[in-house]
C-alpha cells in the first residue's frame, strides 16, 4: 500500500470518528456503581476515545482502575474527552496518539506506560475501523491492508509488547464482533479481521493459560457508535438493530460492564471465551 492510499483511508476514518451523532451514544449509566473490582489496576485500552472505547474507559475508571488510553493523533479532541471524563471518576489518564498498526509505536505505548505507571494488569485491544462495500470486487488492497493493520494486526502487536510486562491474574480483552459469526455481505474484510480476533483470542488463551494470564474477548451486535452513522445509508441508520430479538441498536453502556467482569476477579475461571452482547442473538461456535 502506497502513502497515497494510506491517507485515503486515514481521512475516511478520522472522517467517520468526526461525525456527531443525533442521538449520541449513551457512554455511561448514572445508576451504575463502581464496587472497586479494579482497585489498583492500570488499563491499556485501544480505540479509547470513543465509542465501546470510551464507555470501557469511564466503567474501568469508576472500577478504581487507572487508564492509558489509544488513538488516532486526529482524534485528540474526543480523547481529552474521555480523559476528563475518567478524571472526573478521580482517576488517572494517560493519552497515547498513534497508529496501532504500526508495531514499533505499540511497543513505544508500552514502554510509556510502564514509565508512567509502572505497571500493567489489564490490555482492552479495542480499536477498529469499517468500510463497507457492496461487492468483494470493490475491496482495494489498501482497504484490506489497512483494515487488518488496525482490527487484527494491532491486537497481535499490541499483546506482544505488553506480554513480558503481565503478570499472574492478568487480563486481555479482545474486541470482536457479531459479524465474526454471522458474516456481513458488505462487510467482507471487515468480518474475516474479526474472525481472526476470535481464533487469536483462543489460541492466545491456551498459551497464557499455565500462567495464569486471561484472555476473552467481547463479540457486540449493533451497538450505537461513531462508525455507524458514517459507513450506512440514512435508511440503514434508520433500521439499524432492529432485526435483532430485542429490535433495537444497543448503547455502549450496555457492553462496556462485560469488559469490567472479564477484567476482574470474578472472571478468574474465565479465559478462552467470547461475552455476546448483541440483543438478543444465538451465536454458536
Amino acid at each position: 500500500m502506497n502513502q497515497k492510499q494510506q491517507d485515503n483511508i486515514e481521512e475516511t476514518t478520522n472522517l467517520v470518528m468526526e461525525t456527531q451523532m443525533d442521538p449520541p451514544p449513551e457512554s455511561v449509566r448514572s445508576t451504575y456503581k463502581g464496587s472497586g473490582k479494579l482497585n489498583g489496576k492500570i488499563a491499556i485500552i485501544t480505540g479509547g476515545d470513543s465509542g465501546i472505547g470510551q464507555s470501557v474507559s469511564i466503567y474501568f475508571a469508576k472500577e478504581g482502575a487507572d487508564i492509558a488510553i489509544c488513538y488516532l493523533s486526529k482524534e485528540s479532541a474526543s480523547a481529552q474527552k474521555t480523559k476528563q471524563l475518567i478524571e472526573a471518576e478521580g482517576r488517572k489518564c494517560l493519552l497515547l496518539p498513534g497508529d496501532l498498526g504500526n508495531e514499533a509505536h505499540c511497543q513505544e505505548v508500552v514502554k510509556k506506560v510502564m514509565d508512567h505507571y509502572g505497571k500493567i494488569d489489564i490490555l482492552v485491544n479495542n480499536a477498529g475501523i469499517q468500510h463497507l462495500q457492496d461487492s468483494i470486487l470493490d475491496i482495494s488492497s489498501a482497504q484490506l491492508e489497512k483494515t487488518f493493520q488496525t482490527n487484527f494486526f494491532s491486537y497481535f502487536y499490541m499483546a506482544k509488547a505488553v506480554l513480558p510486562h503481565l503478570h499472574k491474574g492478568s487480563s486481555i480483552i479482545n474486541t470482536s464482533s457479531l459479524t465474526a459469526y454471522e458474516g456481513n455481505a458488505k462487510l467482507i474484510d471487515y468480518s474475516a479481521s474479526k474472525g481472526a480476533i476470535a481464533a487469536f483470542t483462543r489460541s492466545l488463551a491456551l498459551s497464557l493459560a499455565s500462567r495464569e494470564i486471561r484472555v476473552n474477548s467481547v463479540a457486540p451486535g449493533p451497538i450505537w457508535t461513531p462508525l455507524i452513522t458514517t459507513t450506512n445509508t440514512p435508511e440503514a441508520v434508520a433500521v439499524f438493530g432492529k432485526t435483532q430479538p430485542m429490535e433495537r441498536a444497543g448503547q455502549p453502556a450496555e457492553v462496556a460492564p462485560a469488559y469490567v467482569y472479564l477484567a476482574s476477579e470474578d472472571a478468574s475461571y474465565v479465559t478462552g471465551q467470547t461475552l455476546h452482547v448483541n440483543g438478543g442473538g444465538i451465536v454458536n461456535g
